[in-house]
C-alpha cells in the first residue's frame, strides 16, 4: 500500500476498515495527527482531517451511503463524463463504483511517496460499463496524505481499448466553510466561464474575486493551476494546485435547490462550497496505449498569510 518516512510505522499509518454497509474504507494518517479517510465505494475521499480534528471536506448529514448511490460530500471522482452533457448517468459511473487495492501500480515520482502516507486504488470497467460505455479502460488512483498535512490525489487513465476514446473528469470537491457568505475565490477574475444556470453560455468573470449570494454553478475555462478558497470567518484559505485539469467548477446549490434535494440538508448549502478540478470544455482523447494523468494537491493556510503564499505559488508554476 505505501508508507511515510522511515521513522514513520507505516502499519499504523494505512488501516483497512469496514463502515455500516460493509464496505472497506483505507485510513491514512501521519505523524501529526492528521488523516484522510477513502471509500472503495468510488474510490472517494470521505474525510480529510487537519492534525487537530478538523474536518475540512463537506459531507452532508443526509448522504446516503449505499452503493450504486453516490455520496453527497468529500471527493467524488466524476469519470468518463462530467454533469449531464452525454449518454451516461450525471457525472459518469465511476463514482458509484467499488474500487480495488492497486497491488502493482505504475510508477510515479519518488516525491510521491516519499514522507507521506499513500493508498493506490484501481478501477476497470465491467461487462456492464462496456455496455454502456464500449471502452477497455484503467484508472489508477494514488490517494496521499503528507507529513504537513496535504491532501493529494493523482488519477492516470489509460486506454487498453483497440480504438480511441474520449472523456472528460472531475474531482468533485466539497469544502467546508463556516458561511458562504463569507466566503470568496481568488484566481478566477477575467476568465470565461460557462454558466449552467443559462444553458451554458458563456460570460467572462468581471470581478476580482468570486463570492456568493445566490445559487452559483459555473464552469471557469482554462484557468490558473493555482486557485484559492478564503473562509474570512474560520481566517482559514484552501489552496488548490492542479495538473492536467484546465476547467474549473464553481457550484453552491442555494437555498431552493438544496431543499429539492432529498441527500442533502435544506440549509446545508451554508456550510459548503464545491471548487471541483477539471477538464470538461475539451475532452482529453486517448490513442490505443496512451494515458492520460491529472493531479489535484490541497492544502490549507491561514488566510493572512494566503496573499504572499498564493502569489509564490503562481509564479512557481
Amino acid at each position: 500500500m505505501g508508507h511515510s518516512a522511515a521513522v514513520w510505522d507505516y502499519r499504523a499509518a494505512v488501516e483497512m476498515t469496514k463502515d455500516w454497509n460493509g464496505i472497506d474504507h483505507v485510513i491514512l494518517r501521519n505523524p501529526q495527527g492528521a488523516s484522510v479517510q477513502v471509500s472503495m465505494h468510488g474510490g472517494q475521499v470521505t474525510s480529510w482531517r487537519n492534525e487537530q480534528g478538523e474536518e475540512l471536506l463537506f459531507t452532508s448529514s443526509k448522504a446516503i451511503f449505499r452503493p450504486p448511490k453516490a455520496v453527497r460530500g468529500g471527493i467524488p471522482i466524476c469519470f468518463p463524463q462530467f454533469g449531464n452533457c452525454g449518454v451516461l448517468e450525471q457525472h459518469g459511473f465511476a463514482r458509484n463504483k467499488i474500487w480495488t487495492v492497486d497491488d502493482n501500480p505504475p510508477p510515479l515520482p519518488a516525491t510521491d511517496s516519499q514522507g507521506k502516507s499513500f493508498i493506490d486504488l484501481l478501477l476497470k470497467p465491467s461487462e456492464e460499463d462496456i455496455k454502456g460505455w464500449p471502452h477497455s479502460f484503467e484508472l489508477c488512483l494514488r490517494v496521499c496524505l503528507a507529513t504537513n498535512g496535504d491532501l493529494s490525489l493523482i488519477s492516470r487513465v489509460r486506454n487498453i481499448n483497440g480504438k480511441p476514446f474520449s472523456f472528460s473528469f472531475a474531482y468533485h470537491t466539497y469544502l467546508s466553510v463556516s458561511d458562504i457568505s463569507e466566503v470568496r475565490i481568488e484566481g478566477l477574475e477575467t476568465l470565461d466561464y460557462l454558466d449552467n444556470l443559462c444553458q451554458r453560455e458563456r460570460f467572462t468573470e468581471q470581478g476580482d474575486a468570486l463570492t456568493f449570494e445566490s445559487e452559483v454553478d459555473r464552469i471557469y475555462l482554462s484557468s490558473p493551476n493555482v486557485i484559492a478558497v478564503l473562509d474570512h470567518e474560520r481566517k482559514r484559505t484552501f489552496v488548490i494546485r492542479k495538473e492536467g485539469l484546465p476547467d474549473v467548477v464553481v457550484w453552491n446549490p442555494w437555498e431552493k435547490k438544496s431543499k429539492a434535494m432529498m441527500d442533502f440538508g435544506d440549509e446545508e448549502y451554508k456550510q459548503m462550497v464545491c471548487v471541483n478540478s477539471a477538464v470538461i470544455e475539451k475532452p482529453i482523447t486517448l490513442k490505443p496505449g496512451e494515458e492520460w494523468t491529472g493531479r489535484l494537491d490541497l492544502s490549507v493556510v491561514r488566510s493572512t498569510l494566503c496573499s504572499d503564499h498564493l502569489d509564490f505559488q503562481t509564479r512557481g508554476l
